[in-house]
């Protein structure tokens, strides 16, 4: 019963989660609050390891969570059901692509997400920072790390690496 729970709900998410690994953070407070299988606690450290890993953040999260409920078979049963939307729109859109491109009615389908995208990233953003800006010392790392950011352009691994050893030096 479980893998059928696992794989509605990660079908869910997946057709849903349209913009990125970080638009299904939202979806995953859901589960955590209705189902009860990961804490806040737990889904932060999900979202920290699925960056840091290779692949698609939300993909990662899925096999995180499907495996922290039940084993490898949910990981299993979470990640196949999160990409399978993905996977039958691609086949629908590549087969109409040229049909399609030039749809006005498809153009204003697509700015009109946009915005619901970007929101859902918005209240992802807004509920790890709830858990992760805990006191002064993680306000002053995200202060610094965003200042870094901004004026100093290395990749993305640069900054990961930066923020692991802050956090190993500050025991955060």
């Amino acid at each position: 019963m479980i893998y059928i729970l696992l794989c509605l709900e990660f079908f869910k998410i997946g057709l849903f989660a349209v913009g990125g690994g970080l638009v299904t953070v939202p979806f995953l407070f859901d589960l955590a609050e209705v189902y009860g299988w990961f804490s806040t606690a737990e889904l932060t450290d999900m979202i920290a390891v699925s960056q840091s890993t290779p692949g698609p953040m939300g993909i990662n999260m899925a096999t995180y969570a499907g495996f922290k409920v039940a084993g490898i078979g949910g990981a299993l049963a979470a990640t196949l059901s999160e990409v399978l939307p993905s996977m039958i729109a691609i086949y629908f859109v590549a087969k109409f692509l040229n049909k399609w491109s030039d749809n006005s009615n498809v153009q204003q389908v697509l700015s009109a997400i946009r915005p619901a995208v970007m929101a859902l990233i918005l209240f992802a953003g807004w509920d790890i920072a709830k858990i992760t800006i805990v006191d002064c010392k993680t306000l002053g790392v995200l202060t610094f790390l965003t200042l870094a950011m901004r004026f100093y352009k290395k990749s993305a691994i640069f900054y990961i690496v930066i923020s692991a050893g802050i956090g190993l030096l500050l025991k955060l």
